[in-house]
């Protein structure tokens, strides 16, 4: 006669054993891989048959275009980078871009969100699909939970659009470098849209008027166009131009007239501030801080980013008609305390504040 009591346990041992297989059966989650953009890496604008720029756009990075020849608008555009019309450098640019393109697309997908607005959602990172366009309304969140080196990879079989005053907001450590939107055929970036990320378009894409990017505006063979807009990709290194030699002052005793910021490289003095005005209304100014041991300045103008400089000149161009304040934010290569300084100015005047005599103390 069999005994219940074993039964019972052979019963659920047999359960427990079949749920482990079970679960040990079961897919690991997709994990989005790092897309390396190659040579193109340096530009924030890559055009395919032509780059055409409206207004006083500002761009942090290389401006190029190829097989096009293509490049209109700058001035008054600025670039602050080097342009590459049609020649070696964009045409090597054009095929590591291709590479890149096909390496993003096809990453394993961590979810399917065809039919989905991405305005709303929080996205951790990860691989995602849309087998038709894709739309973006609102905000969208990405979270990185604490780790630098997440990937967001966007597979967009057919157009990306944002609607008006969009946004990818990034959140946890994520960093526009490691977001990559692989686009089928065009993407257009609404009306003051604040873009995240590495835009690589198969056809084109369009900025609408005073949309930002902070990344990377890839077109394989349609064109870029741009409407006074500003992209910064200096936070990914986009920049092939070399940044200006530096000498290392030895330290030596400052004259009693001077204050002395203790550093590990000596001794630095800021100087008093002076100002520049600019007699014309047409041609715009650029704003410029000055000083001594300056590592990085990040220029903002109505709370958005219009340019970072870590080589001197420290400066930004601002277009003619604007008014407002202009701030900086400036952090130095010893201790000294980051400081920002605001930049308050009217139409045709020009804004140039240089630090203030004395450990990080500005004046406007």
């Amino acid at each position: 006669m069999s005994n219940p009591l074993r039964l019972t346990r052979t019963r659920r041992a047999a359960t427990v054993l079949a749920a482990g297989a079970a679960f040990a059966c079961l897919p690991a989650v997709a994990q989005a891989s790092a897309v390396d953009l190659g040579t193109a890496a340096p530009f924030v604008v890559l055009g395919g048959s032509a780059v055409t720029n409206t207004g006083p756009s500002v761009l942090s990075g290389d401006l190029g275009v190829s097989p096009g020849t293509a490049i209109s608008g700058f001035p008054p555009g600025i670039v602050n980078g080097t342009v590459h019309d049609n020649d070696a450098v964009a045409l090597q640019a054009q095929s590591d871009l291709t590479t890149a393109y096909d390496v993003a697309a096809g990453q394993p997908v961590t979810s399917d969100l065809t039919g989905q607005d991405l305005g709303g959602l929080q996205l951790p990172a990860g691989a995602y699909s849309f087998s038709s366009s894709a739309q973006l309304t609102g905000a969208l969140t990405l979270d990185a939970a604490g780790d630098p080196n997440a990937q967001f990879v966007f597979e967009i079989a057919s157009t990306l659009t944002t609607a008006s005053a969009s946004s990818v907001v990034l959140i946890n450590g994520a960093s526009p470098c490691n977001v990559y939107w692989q686009v089928g055929s065009s993407a257009t970036l609404g009306t003051t849209t604040a873009f995240k990320g590495n835009v690589m378009a198969l056809t084109s894409v369009t900025l609408d008027h005073a949309a930002t990017v902070q990344g990377r505006a890839l077109a394989r063979n349609g064109a870029v166009t741009l409407d006074d807009n500003v992209l910064d990709g200096s936070e990914c290194g986009t920049s092939t131009t070399p940044p200006p030699a530096t000498t290392t002052t030895p330290a030596q005793a400052p004259p009693a007239s001077r204050s002395t910021i203790a550093t590990r490289k000596g001794t630095a003095t800021i100087n008093h501030p002076r100002s520049e005005m600019l007699t014309s209304c047409t041609s715009g100014f650029t704003a410029t801080v000055r000083g001594r041991m300056i590592k990085r300045v990040v220029f903002t103008l109505g709370g958005k980013r219009l340019a970072s400089r870590t080589g001197s000149p420290f400066g930004v161009y601002v277009a003619p008609g604007r008014h407002g304040i202009i701030r900086a934010r400036v952090t130095f290569e010893d201790a000294t305390r980051a400081k920002t300084l605001s930049l308050p100015y009217r139409a045709c005047a020009a804004a140039v504040r240089h630090p203030q005599r004395g450990p990080s103390q500005f004046t406007g």
